[in-house]
């Protein structure tokens, strides 16, 4: 345990504390109590814990958790299985309404917690440190706390995924608070791989695809959409209001630019993406550019500038920047002949497929086998029997 620097706090005297507290508290919590005496008096420090547990969790608690963590689990914490601990100070520490006094608890509680044998959950604390100093509006503080939760996160060989999620929690709210699209689009894809999406408020997973679709498509470095297509968090935007922007999530994906223009009377509706229409205009064109390679054989990517013009639906002279932002996204491979204007693509960014695309590419495998088979019976008379 780490020193404090204040005067030692006095023995409590574990009777008559919670004497006092039967007498303080409704009927119904009165067995929490005495099973409290019994497993304190045997020193079961893991079952006191869980039963310690089941009284934070009781609403009728409410009242009276700071008074028991404060004064009756601090007489003993450093007994108690740590990350234990900080998950029963983080949810006591939710019932202190004063911002100076639950950030003061949470930060006393964070000096007491050993990050040399208890990494995990000092990590787990910080970051709901950070947490709430970015709801009390302190961003800069809550940059410095989350730099050193991942400092301390990345050096530890495993980890409990509620720990990695608390801190990908606070770090994808503070990246929406600056309006980072890329990182919190990663960050909140962490953090919902590492919790049961099931059991999240209905409202908070409408609210969590919501803002991972916004993300994905005003992100100036994300064209792929794959994990999120495929993230079962995306069917709470199956159902209105929010019904359109999955479909335009998937109209990216796809390079569609005729369902985007379809799609695209309903922006207002997302004043965000109505204000950014013309980089999302660009990046539909980019989307485009990415399936007309993808449907052509290898053997057939040469393509003209002109024939690139109308599968985006761009002016010509527009084509080459847009080459051009594609090949510094690294989106695609290839080079471009200014003077021919054709543009030679050998390669373009992987992604997840729809049913559609799947089909093509069937259809193409099963042409490429076709082609196989019918070299194999024309050379198979040239080879002699015994080779």
């Amino acid at each position: 345990m780490a020193t404090e620097t204040a005067v030692e706090r006095p023995k409590l005297d574990v009777d008559e504390y919670l004497a006092s507290a039967v007498s303080a508290t409704p009927a119904e919590l009165h067995p929490y109590f005495t099973a409290f005496k019994d497993l304190h008096s045997r020193k079961l420090w893991h079952q006191l814990t869980r039963k310690l547990g089941d009284f934070f969790d009781e609403p009728l608690s409410r009242s009276y958790r700071v008074d028991v963590f404060d004064r009756f689990v601090r007489d003993f914490e450093g007994k108690l299985n740590q990350l234990r601990l900080v998950e029963m100070g983080v949810k006591v520490a939710r019932e202190i309404d004063n911002p100076i006094d639950h950030l003061k608890f949470l930060k006393a509680l964070l000096e007491r917690i050993p990050q040399e044998t208890a990494a995990d959950a000092h990590v787990l604390l910080l970051a709901n440190v950070a947490h709430t100093k970015l709801a009390y509006g302190d961003l800069e503080g809550t940059k410095t706390d989350m730099d050193a939760a991942l400092a301390i996160l990345d050096s530890l060989p495993s980890v409990e995924n509620r720990v990695r999620a608390d801190y990908y929690k606070v770090a994808a709210d503070y990246y929406k608070g600056k309006a980072e699209y890329a990182p919190y689009y990663r960050s909140s894809l962490l953090y919902l791989a590492c919790i049961d999406v099931a059991e999240m408020d209905p409202e908070e997973r409408v609210l969590r695809a919501h803002d991972l679709s916004i993300s994905a498509l005003l992100g100036d470095t994300i064209y792929n959409f794959g994990e999120l297509l495929m993230h079962p968090i995306l069917d709470a935007l199956s159902t209105a209001p929010y019904e359109w922007l999955k479909k335009l999530l998937f109209t990216f994906n796809e390079g569609n630019i005729g369902k985007f223009e379809a799609l695209a009377p309903l922006f207002p509706k997302e004043p965000i993406l109505q204000e950014n229409y013309s980089f999302l205009r660009q990046k539909i064109c980019l989307m485009a550019l990415i399936e007309s390679v993808f449907r052509r054989n290898a053997y057939d990517r040469t393509l003209s500038f002109q024939t690139i013009a109308e599968e985006t639906r761009l002016p010509l002279h527009e084509v080459e920047h847009l080459l051009m932002k594609g090949l510094s996204l690294k989106l695609i491979r290839g080079s471009l002949d200014q003077v021919d204007q054709k543009a030679q693509i050998t390669w373009v960014q992987p992604r997840v497929l729809s049913i559609d695309q799947i089909g093509q590419l069937s259809q193409r495998l099963a042409v490429w086998n076709d082609k196989l088979h019918k070299v194999e019976e024309r050379i198979a008379p040239q080879v002699p029997a015994n080779a």
